[in-house]
């Protein structure tokens, strides 16, 4: 199964990169390929159902996903519930950089569900996935430092 694996140093501290992570409705507002991003269900601050609508390579990519956070660790698993992907399910963490820091990543595994094109899809899609997280990290990143 692919797997994308993305993660940016940002020149903010652990905690305040956490909130940014974490803040996932503010998303549509500083993250141009997030169409819209909805918190569906909110279970106690642990866990949390949301619907994402994001552009991907001229496409519109749309699933609902449970979140489990964890504060303590900064960080959050999900998993679609529902959606366009056979199967996607990943995380986002946050761990403190030696010069005080964080080190944002973001971890996706997915399937597009098509067996008999997935040799020639799956690359397409792992690429296209993976400009789109560098995409939302980079967002974070302006956002928390106010860089271009």
């Amino acid at each position: 199964m692919p797997r994308v694996e993305v993660e940016l140093h940002i020149a903010a501290p652990p905690d305040r990169s956490w909130a940014a992570v974490v803040d996932v409705e503010s998303y549509p507002a500083c993250m141009e390929n997030v169409r819209s991003l909805t918190v569906v269900e909110q279970n106690g601050p642990r866990e949390r159902t949301t619907a994402w609508s994001v552009h991907l390579k001229g496409s519109v990519l749309e699933w609902t996903e449970a979140e489990r956070i964890d504060e303590e660790a900064r960080r959050f698993d999900f998993h679609q519930v529902s959606g366009d992907l056979a199967h996607f399910v990943g995380h986002w963490a946050i761990r403190p950089a030696d010069d005080g820091g964080s080190l944002v990543s973001l971890h996706v595994e997915f399937d597009i569900g098509i067996p008999l094109l997935s040799e020639m899809l799956n690359p397409v899609a792992a690429t296209a996935l993976r400009e789109n997280a560098e995409q939302m990290l980079t967002a974070l990143e302006r956002r928390l430092t106010g860089s271009v």
